[in-house]
């Protein structure tokens, strides 16, 4: 699949990631993916209706409320929550998406496609960047 493979590669080189679903419940992969993206050195946004602030940093409650331009927007949601933010991705010019394992049915993946959007399904950026670190 070279075609995800590119895609995967590009997405890893663009540095304005959002997480939609981050929490501040360390064991959960809504925090994880926050911090690691952090770690290798990424300017991350954190999105959830829930949080004003995880560890003294700003969360924002849509991606509409970002100040910044957004590269990628990484999935950590339900299917009912996701098919419902794509058309905010499209509104605010954000073309690439990562679904996380969980994040995406075919509902969601049509949407998408309807959309234009290009995404990755069926892979973890979490696993990913943890893999480089060794």
């Amino acid at each position: 699949m070279r075609g995800y493979e590119s895609l995967k590669e590009q997405m890893l080189n663009l540095k304005n990631w959002a997480v939609v679903g981050v929490t501040a419940k360390q064991d959960r992969y809504g925090y994880k993916i926050w911090k690691i993206l952090q770690e290798h050195g990424y300017n991350v946004y954190g999105v959830s209706p829930n949080y004003e602030e995880i560890e003294g940093i700003k969360i924002y409650h849509t991606i509409s409320d970002i100040p910044d331009n957004i590269d990628v927007v990484d999935m950590v949601v339900a299917p009912r929550i996701s098919i419902n933010i794509l058309d905010e991705i499209k509104q605010n010019g954000i073309e690439l998406v990562f679904f996380q394992p969980g994040s995406y049915d075919e509902e969601v993946l049509k949407k998408a496609d309807e959309l234009g959007l290009s995404y990755i399904i069926e892979d973890c950026i979490y696993a990913t960047l943890k893999a480089m670190e060794k």
